[in-house]
């Protein structure tokens, strides 16, 4: 399946969430959410998945997590925020970076309709 595909999928299931939630929850229930919608769509889901700084031969396993990273090819960030800022955006595209991924997606599920709240981004 390509990125693509799975980002439409994502994207269908994020949006099925928010529906039944709306705004206003925390992180963490989006976070559930998603990840069970995902696995009943028949995808491989990794929750909180660490991510890894290796620098020449230093390797720092811990600090950052993804949180929810889809057919080992598509990175998932959540936000539960007002605004997304560009430091949001910059947080994605490092870890599609860290793990050589080629799509990652930043979803706010603070907004009134998320299509407001979508943002893909490329590697």
């Amino acid at each position: 399946m390509s990125e693509n595909q799975i980002t439409e999928i994502i994207i269908g299931c994020a949006i099925k969430v928010h529906r039944k939630l709306g705004p206003g929850l925390l992180e963490s229930a989006y976070q559930a959410c998603l990840f069970y919608e995902l696995k009943k769509a028949g995808l491989k889901v990794e929750k909180e998945k660490p991510m890894p700084i290796i620098y020449e031969e230093v390797k720092l396993d811990h600090g950052y997590r993804i949180d929810l990273l889809v057919e080992d090819k598509v990175v998932v960030e959540l936000k539960t925020i007002e605004k997304l800022h560009d430091v949001h955006t910059t947080q994605v595209l490092t870890y599609l970076k860290l793990g050589e991924y080629k799509l990652g997606l930043l979803l706010n599920f603070n907004v009134t309709l998320l299509k407001h709240g979508i943002k893909r981004l490329i590697n």
